[in-house]
């Protein structure tokens, strides 16, 4: 049932592609959009009830002036590439996470971890008013935003990545060099990646 979460969720998101005159109107309308997908999703099981435990993983950017709204549930992540530093901004909703947050793992152990694919927060139909994260940051010329999802974290590490952000490549090319190592690598899963460059 991801694919029919995703498409769902897609559907919803879309809507959020227009001019805003504040930062703080595309966020609130962006928490809408996830209340109005989730009441889809869980319609959308009571009707078909095979499809019970469906979720899918949720990060987006929306661009206003110089601001960046970014809204994030699951293990997808969004990264900000500026002054050759490569920064996660988003925090994975993992079983693992947490683990890595109270301290009884290092982040080195979380990557090989087992249990590593386990969500704790997803858009799915389990409830109909998910606990998503949002906040709004300043953007300038020259950031590099990355969104993707964990088939390219899982294998791509911080630092091969910053390497390939670094070498000021076109974002299709870039993502390209990044979808190649994330292969080359034996990515398990399938791999999502997003670049925008701020002008």
């Amino acid at each position: 049932g991801g694919d029919v979460a995703s498409a769902i969720a897609t559907k919803h998101l879309t809507s959020l592609d227009h001019d805003y005159s504040a930062a703080r109107d595309a966020e609130v309308e962006a928490i809408g959009a996830f209340l109005s997908a989730a009441a889809e999703l869980a319609d959308t099981v009571a009707e078909h009830p095979e499809l019970t435990g469906m979720g899918t993983t949720v990060s987006g950017l929306i661009r206003i002036g110089n601001q960046m709204v970014a809204v994030h549930i699951g293990d997808s992540r969004i990264y900000l590439y500026r002054d050759d530093a490569l920064t996660q901004i988003t925090t994975d909703h993992t079983f693992v996470q947490r683990l890595v947050d109270s301290g009884r793992i290092t982040p080195e152990e979380a990557r090989y971890h087992p249990r590593r694919s386990v969500l704790m927060r997803v858009l799915g139909d389990m409830s109909t008013d998910p606990d998503v994260d949002t906040f709004i940051m300043h953007t300038q010329p020259g950031d590099r935003w990355l969104l993707c999802s964990d088939g390219l974290t899982g294998v791509v590490d911080d630092a091969s990545a910053a390497k390939v952000l670094g070498q000021g490549f076109t974002p299709k090319r870039t993502i390209d060099v990044l979808l190649r190592q994330a292969l080359d690598a034996g990515a398990p899963d399938n791999v999502t990646a997003i670049l925008v460059d701020v002008g």
